[in-house]
């Protein structure tokens, strides 16, 4: 580590985190009137491309724990956008199944989602574009190894230097 003083405009994560409270703000005003919140939004873009997943399958798609998936989904069954049904072949397993309701609100959604994404990506080129995508993809993968997870290192430290 450098021993530099963290500021917010040095701070990836500061930064990252920003963008997404604003992104999240942008898209609950556009979402608002359909009585959908952002916190839905992975669950929904899931279930969309794959309908019938359970919890579990939720969960590592949005990267959400157990509890936080849960409290998703039973909001999501009062709010009529899903319906949960027992795992034919696996009874001890829930699968969620889109209504629909939530499957009318899916054209309204993608274009809210699009229409937050321009505004947010307005004026930037395609190539910086793809390249902080594809950083963005890197970070998370990073963040998601195991190892990220439950010990830190200060770079170029090997797991088996820590002591």
């Amino acid at each position: 580590m450098t021993g530099a003083p963290l500021r917010p405009a040095s701070s990836v994560g500061y930064q990252v985190n920003r963008l997404t409270r604003l992104f999240e703000a942008a898209l609950r005003a556009r979402i608002a009137a359909s009585g959908v919140v952002p916190g839905q939004f992975p669950a929904l873009l899931a279930l969309f491309e794959h309908d019938g997943r359970t919890q579990r399958e939720l969960c590592d798609i949005a990267s959400v724990d157990q509890s936080t998936m849960a409290k998703t989904l039973s909001r999501m069954r009062r709010d009529g956008l899903v319906d949960a049904e027992l795992d034919p072949t696996d009874t001890r397993c829930t699968r969620y199944y889109l209504t629909l309701n939530a499957r009318a609100l899916e054209s309204e959604l993608a274009a809210a989602d699009h229409d937050v994404i321009a505004q947010a990506t307005q004026g930037i080129p395609t190539a910086r574009l793809a390249a902080f995508e594809r950083t963005l993809a890197d970070m998370a993968a990073n963040l998601a190894r195991p190892s990220a997870r439950t010990s830190f290192a200060p770079p170029g430290i090997e797991s088996s230097q820590r002591s």
